[in-house]
């Protein structure tokens, strides 16, 4: 079945000729294909064939006791083996959460796991009837269009949009678990070059150089210093995991680990040495979500949870940055 190109039909395909053709394409079978959508053999049979009369070629070749997908039939099972799942995801979650206040938002992976999700508990012990989503992720999305209410992003404010509220800024600083310290001292800079330092494994190929051992050398006098062994990771949350279990000596965001310093799990040897970052953590609310009241609740919680960790921390608030939402 061959079509010219000016025969080629271009309204959409129907959403049911794409179930029968992915449940012919993964048995490789009518019959079976049929018992599953509970369908008539001849019916299958019958949406498959106006569906290659819509794309306008061939999708299985018809053997006598068999079909086999054409290289066409290969191309659009790549499609819509991806698509279906997606959609039908979609609205499993739009069936669950019909009627129900939720909020939505993206971040990244190490900001959830290491300052977002250890502090939700109180929200949710206060909201009991919002409903949390979280994409970790550190993708850009365009919030007028996504389904996803708001976003917590990190970056310094020239990458930022006008409507971003900053929550805080950063420091880095180098911390250790307690207990390695009984190996060696590190009472001085230089002492760091007794300890397996931890880093990112691409900060020095990525945007975050600053981020690196490297720099906090640079600054402090130290350019030719070398530690005793170096150890990679590729998450900020994996580097401090790494600390905790004792492993070496981290560069840490001290936002991130303001916690595990306030109970003792890690220990800031050299609090004097701190080092400024240009980055900082911005809250980016979209603008279809902005008005509705559980939305506000939520920011109103993480703008009292951000002035909690700039205390912590010792931020001085920046008169042009102090907590609003317009």
């Amino acid at each position: 079945m061959q079509h010219s190109q000016t025969h080629l039909r271009t309204r959409p395909i129907s959403a049911g000729h794409l179930r029968a053709f992915e449940a012919v394409a993964r048995h490789l079978n009518f019959r079976a294909a049929a018992e599953e959508m509970a369908l008539t053999q001849s019916a299958v049979s019958r949406q498959i064939q106006s569906l290659e009369e819509e794309v306008g070629v061939s999708l299985f070749l018809r053997h006598t006791r068999a079909v086999e997908l054409t290289s066409a039939g290969a191309q659009l099972l790549m499609a819509v083996s991806q698509s279906l799942p997606r959609i039908d995801g979609a609205v499993r979650q739009i069936r669950q959460s019909a009627g129900r206040r939720s909020v939505a938002l993206t971040t990244f992976a190490s900001f959830a796991s290491m300052w977002l999700i250890p502090r939700m508990e109180q929200f949710q012990r206060d909201n009991p009837e919002i409903d949390i989503r979280i994409d970790a992720s550190d993708g850009a999305m365009d919030l007028e269009v996504s389904d996803v209410d708001l976003a917590l992003r990190y970056g310094p404010t020239a990458h930022m949009p006008p409507n971003a509220v900053r929550l805080f800024g950063e420091q880095l600083t180098p911390v250790v678990s307690p207990w390695l310290l009984k190996s060696a001292p590190l009472a001085r800079p230089d002492d760091v070059a007794q300890f397996t330092l931890i880093e990112a494994g691409d900060a020095h190929q990525t945007h975050l150089e600053w981020l690196t051992w490297r720099r906090w050398f640079d600054e402090h006098g130290l350019s030719k210093l070398q530690p005793k062994r170096w150890l990679y990771f590729n998450y900020a949350y994996q580097m401090v995991q790494a600390a905790l279990a004792g492993q070496g000596v981290v560069l840490a965001r001290l936002p991130l680990v303001a916690e595990s310093l306030a109970n003792g799990d890690l220990i800031e040897p050299l609090p004097k040495l701190r080092m400024d970052s240009p980055m900082a953590y911005w809250l980016i609310v979209g603008p279809r979500s902005a008005q509705r009241p559980e939305i506000k609740a939520f920011c109103e919680w993480l703008m009292g949870q951000s002035r909690i960790t700039r205390q912590t921390i010792g931020e001085v608030p920046d008169p042009d940055t102090v907590d609003h939402l317009d």
